[in-house]
């Protein structure tokens, strides 16, 4: 007769328990959930029974925080779970550097490291074959270094001891140490750990250079062993960022550092190449999205002016803050051209709207806008007119805010226009006014599109400062109180900021910035508005202009 499962339990029930049959007189029927003893195949040992009330391992105290990954893991799902939630952290990075900052983290609970860092290689997919770099090439990602120790770390080259052998197919790379040994008087490598010995596996191996290298000039690990030494870690433990399907070459590599020579355990080593592996992936899609990014604002920065007109007086000064093209409400821009007769056209704007189309249509309005103040600059209405006209024969799904203004630096004469744009600022020895040049829709919203333009005349030492409205939401809460809290920020400036434009601009934005985390704080009772959208999403574009 054949033994039957338990439908509660899944255990094998013996022919004599199973139901339905009477069970002799003095006997117990098991318990669910008890450990039965195994019977004995022939030419086996019987198994030992596992006691019912296991010993306790002794509770760890209440003021030290539990880590799952230094208690014993009965079952490989309880691993899982640990990988599982390590990885899920990953997910919750806005960006690369926050990324890779987290698998450092991780990878050190793991693998009982207290320092490391990550360097991203670049393949053939356009990218330079070097280790790079979260914003430029060269740099590094680390954990527990300084700048001063990340800039010696890049000193070491690709083909010592601490990750050769990643970028020859290895799955890891292990220095047990000691590194931070002199090498001339290190001793035997019978001297160090079991797992010191000098090894060179190829694919899908381990490599484990050995210690007390000679110290030559051709020795690539000199270098290595000197920063080693200066730093002060004595052990390395290297792993591969690698995509399974998108080539055999590592993107990317992990390095944790211990402070004494050691090698962690075959069950840590396990834990963080299956890390490794999962957050691949994830550190994958960032550094594309980092990349493209990246290539988004070189393009919009590359449609705005690369330099602003030098005038003996007149001094000019811009700062341009564009917001990620995905998110961003619209597309700014700022522009500041000398004309023939020697005045200066300024002009901010907006296109609404998001994307790279956006930007692209930024570009080409501000182009158009250049010509217009060429052939007919000291009418700003008649630029801002064109403009629109314009913008319906190319653009007539989309609608644009434009702010135009016509200096001469010889009398001090401005002329402005506005269509649907933020007020100027004009900041002089009285304090700091809006001029009225908002009583107008954006371009291509209406059929006819009519503007007043304003003229003034400024004194010696006023300002003339253009925005747009993501610098405004940036100051306060809602558009009209950003509005009045910039106004106050650039009243209350300093006498020697406001001589220096650059100093000015930087003091606005700080200012502002500060606000903001004001309004995110509230008041003690909560009865603080609560700010609108995130205005991070807005481009945020300014250019002074000072009378001298």
């Amino acid at each position: 007769m054949v033994d039957s499962p338990s439908p509660r339990s899944g255990q094998m029930l013996d022919p004599d328990q199973a139901p339905g049959k009477e069970q002799p007189v003095g006997t117990r029927a098991p318990v669910l959930g008890t450990a039965l003893p195994l019977a004995a195949t022939p030419g086996q040992a019987p198994s030992p029974s596992v006691p019912a009330n296991p010993p306790r391992t002794p509770e760890q105290p209440k003021d030290q925080p539990r880590d799952p990954l230094k208690e014993p893991q009965p079952d490989p799902f309880s691993e899982l779970s640990a990988l599982y939630g390590l990885t899920e952290r990953l997910t919750a990075s806005s960006t690369l550097e926050d990324t890779l900052r987290d698998v450092l983290e991780a990878g050190a609970t793991l693998v009982g490291a207290q320092r490391g860092m990550v360097l991203l290689t670049e393949s053939s997919d356009g990218r330079p074959p070097a280790f790079g770099t979260v914003r430029a090439p060269g740099t590094i990602v680390g954990l527990g270094f300084d700048h001063s120790a990340l800039g010696a770390l890049e000193t070491v080259p690709r083909d010592s001891a601490m990750y050769a052998g990643l970028l020859n197919g290895c799955s890891q790379v292990l220095n047990p140490g000691p590194l931070n040994a002199d090498p001339l008087n290190a001793g035997p490598p019978s001297a160090g750990p079991p797992s010191a010995a000098p090894s060179n596996v190829g694919d899908g191996g381990t490599a484990v250079p050995g210690p007390g290298r000679p110290l030559d000039a051709v020795d690539p690990d000199a270098r290595f062993h000197e920063v080693a030494r200066c730093l002060g870690f004595g052990a390395s433990f290297a792993l591969p960022l690698t995509v399974p399907g998108e080539g055999t070459a590592p993107f990317g590599v992990a390095v944790w550092f211990y402070d004494r020579p050691t090698a962690p355990a075959e069950r840590q080593q396990r834990l963080a190449g299956l890390y490794c592996a999962a957050a691949s992936r994830l550190i994958a899609l960032e550094v594309k999205r980092e990349r493209l990014r990246r290539t988004a604002d070189t393009l919009r920065r590359g449609l705005l002016p690369d330099r602003l007109p030098r005038l003996p007086r007149v001094q000019l000064a811009a700062r341009c803050l564009p917001a990620g093209l995905d998110g961003s409400h619209g597309s700014d821009w700022y522009d500041a051209l000398q004309l023939p007769d020697g005045c200066l056209a300024l002009s901010v704007g907006s296109v609404t709207g998001g994307g790279a189309d956006c930007a692209a249509a930024m570009g080409r309005l501000r182009a158009a806008l250049r010509a217009y103040a060429v052939l007919e600059g000291e009418d700003p209405v008649a630029v801002l007119g064109d403009l629109e006209l314009l913008l319906k024969a190319t653009e007539p799904a989309r609608t644009a805010t434009a702010l135009y203004a016509y200096l001469d630096p010889a009398t001090r004469r401005l002329s402005l226009a506005g269509a649907g744009h933020c007020p100027p600022l004009l900041v002089s020895s009285f304090g700091a006014s809006f001029v009225e040049t908002s009583l107008s829709a954006p371009l291509g919203m209406l059929s006819c599109w009519e503007a007043p333009s304003v003229e003034l005349r400024a004194d010696r030492g006023d300002l003339l400062l253009l925005y747009t409205e993501g610098l405004a939401r940036r100051c306060g809460p809602s558009l009209h109180a950003g509005q009045l809290r910039l106004r106050s920020a650039a009243a209350s400036a300093p006498r020697d900021v406001r001589h220096d434009l650059e100093h000015f601009c930087s003091y606005l934005l700080d200012a502002c910035e500060s606000e903001r985390d004001s309004d995110r704080v509230g008041d003690r009772d909560g009865n603080r508005p609560a700010p609108e959208a995130d205005t991070r999403e807005d481009d945020i574009v300014l250019l002074a202009a000072r009378f001298v």
